[in-house]
C-alpha cells in the first residue's frame, strides 16, 4: 500500500482502540518516534537521524498537522470531515498560509538521482543547515504535492464507528480505511437493525 507523508502526518491523530483518540505527537518523545518511522518516506529530503526533537519542533509539527487536517477537511467536503477535530478546524485561508509559509522556509533545488538499475528518484539540494527547518519544509512540501495531486480526489474521512482517520480510496466501493473498520461498521448497522424498537399505534389513533 502506498504511503504519503501528508497522510501519515494527518494520521497521528487516531482511534486509541478503547473508544478515545490518541495523539502520536503528544510529547517530544512520541514525536521523535513518529519521525523516525517516516525516515524512508523522507529520504532524499532530510536525514532524520540527525534530528533533535524538542518542544519547539514538536509544536511546529503539530501546527503543520492542524493546517493539513483543515485542508483535508476541505478536500473531502461536502462529505463530513474526521470527527476528531471537526469542531475546531483551522480556517482554510489560515491553513493555506501556514502550509505555504512552512514550505518556503527552505530554498531547494531539485536533483535527479538514478542509482544503478533502480528507478530514478528526485532529491533536493539545499543550503539549509538546520535539520529541523528542513524537516518542517519537507513535510509541508509533501502536503502540497498530495493536495495538488490526483490522490486528493480519492481522499475520504473514514465513517466507521470511533474511527477518525483519513484515507485514500483505492477502489470504487471502498468505504472505510481498513477491513477492521468495515467489520465494525457492519456490526453497528446489524445491531441497529435488529435492536430498533418498533413503534405501535395507540388505540384510538
Amino acid at each position: 500500500m502506498e504511503r504519503w507523508p501528508a497522510l501519515e502526518l494527518a494520521s497521528t491523530i487516531r482511534h486509541d482502540g478503547t473508544g478515545g483518540v490518541a495523539d502520536d505527537l503528544a510529547t517530544p518523545q512520541s514525536t521523535a518516534r513518529w519521525i523516525h518511522r517516516q525516515a524512508e518516506l523522507l529520504a532524499g529530503h532530510v536525514d532524520v537521524a540527525g534530528l533533535t526533537v524538542d518542544e519547539k519542533l514538536s509544536g511546529e509539527i503539530v501546527g503543520l498537522r492542524r493546517a493539513v487536517r483543515a485542508l483535508f477537511a476541505q478536500a473531502v467536503s461536502p462529505a463530513p470531515p474526521s470527527r476528531a477535530d471537526a469542531h475546531r478546524l483551522m480556517p482554510v485561508e489560515q491553513a493555506l498560509a501556514h502550509l505555504n509559509a512552512a514550505a518556503a522556509r527552505e530554498a531547494i533545488v531539485p536533483q535527479l538521482d538514478w542509482p544503478g538499475d533502480a528507478p530514478p528518484r528526485v532529491g533536493v539540494l539545499s543550503d539549509e543547515s538546520d535539520t529541523n527547518v528542513r524537516l518542517i519544509a519537507a513535510l509541508a512540501r509533501a502536503a502540497i504535492d498530495f493536495l495538488s495531486g490526483p490522490q486528493r480526489e480519492q481522499l475520504r474521512a473514514c465513517n466507521a464507528p470511533r474511527c477518525v482517520r483519513y484515507f485514500v480510496k483505492s477502489h470504487g466501493r471502498q468505504e472505510w480505511c481498513k477491513p477492521s473498520c468495515g467489520n465494525r461498521a457492519r456490526a453497528a448497522r446489524h445491531y441497529q437493525r435488529h435492536n430498533a424498537t418498533p413503534t405501535r399505534d395507540l388505540p384510538g389513533t
